[in-house]
């Protein structure tokens, strides 16, 4: 008998939140003016048997933004980087993590928009790997309303004004409620994940795996307890988090692209 979702989601220790590192590296440091003194919006969870975490952004006192290069054009490639390049007016993170795929180089290989520039245009080719595996689809919006994930082709078709930020990623995990086609329920492919759904209410829900997880699994989370009826896939082995409140930052390989969750003041 299937159970319920929230049978299905039980909170972790805090040690699931600790900094992850390879086994033949190190983590970049987090110095005390990288940490927010405010409640995590990271809690650990255990779904089908997996530890996630599970982030949520809300519009009512979150901004995001997108940040993949400095302004000399070279991509930051890790958080330590990045946060070691934020000004000290710049708004606290309330946490980040890695936002769609990306070349060896470090730059978006699809649709991306920082700051209300479009960076790269909208991918819609053929061809293999994840990124490929259509439908793919775009997280976008503004920076503190109207977040929204959608496939390629709607994108395409309706979005006729750009966005404040926007990242391309494939394959979508989730379609209007229902399970990508090409998604089995517990396929045999097995890896570290992340991805991002928003739900009725405007809330955006990043969602990464703390042990390998099937695209079936970490879908079906998306669904059925995140309550999203889109959810995206990011990027998946290298995917990592910035949880500044538990002091958390993750390094296991150089990214790309990395989506930004910010404090807004007073909620503004």
């Amino acid at each position: 008998m299937k159970s319920s979702p929230l049978a299905l989601v039980l909170l972790l220790s805090l040690s699931a939140c600790e900094t992850r590192v390879e086994e033949d590296g190190d983590a970049p440091a987090t110095s005390e003016s990288e940490t927010v003194e405010v409640e995590s919006p990271c809690v650990p969870v255990v779904f089908e048997e997996t530890a996630l975490t599970h982030c949520t952004a809300d519009p009512a006192i979150h901004a995001i933004r997108m940040a993949e290069s400095d302004a000399e054009g070279k991509p930051y490639r890790s958080f330590a980087t990045y946060a070691a390049a934020r000004g000290a007016d710049d708004a606290p993170v309330a946490f980040a993590v890695n936002g769609g795929m990306f070349d060896e180089n470090g730059h978006a290989i699809g649709y991306y928009v920082e700051d209300g520039e479009r960076l790269q245009r909208l991918n819609r080719a053929k061809g293999p790997g994840n990124f490929h595996m259509l439908p793919n689809g775009v997280f976008f919006g503004d920076a503190s309303e109207n977040w929204q994930v959608w496939d390629t082709e709607r994108f395409f078709t309706d979005v006729d004004s750009r966005p404040e930020f926007g990242t391309q990623s494939g394959p979508m995990l989730v379609l209007a409620g229902e399970l990508h086609p090409a998604i089995s329920p517990e396929g045999d492919s097995v890896r570290i994940r992340n991805g991002v759904g928003v739900d009725p209410g405007g809330r955006a829900h990043f969602v990464i795996s703390e042990e390998p997880v099937s695209f079936g699994r970490f879908a079906r989370y998306f669904r059925d307890v995140a309550g999203t009826a889109n959810a995206l896939f990011l990027d998946g082995t290298v995917s990592q988090l910035w949880d500044p409140a538990k002091g958390r930052m993750d390094y296991r390989a150089d990214i790309g692209p990395m989506i930004v969750v910010e404090m807004r003041e007073n909620g503004e």
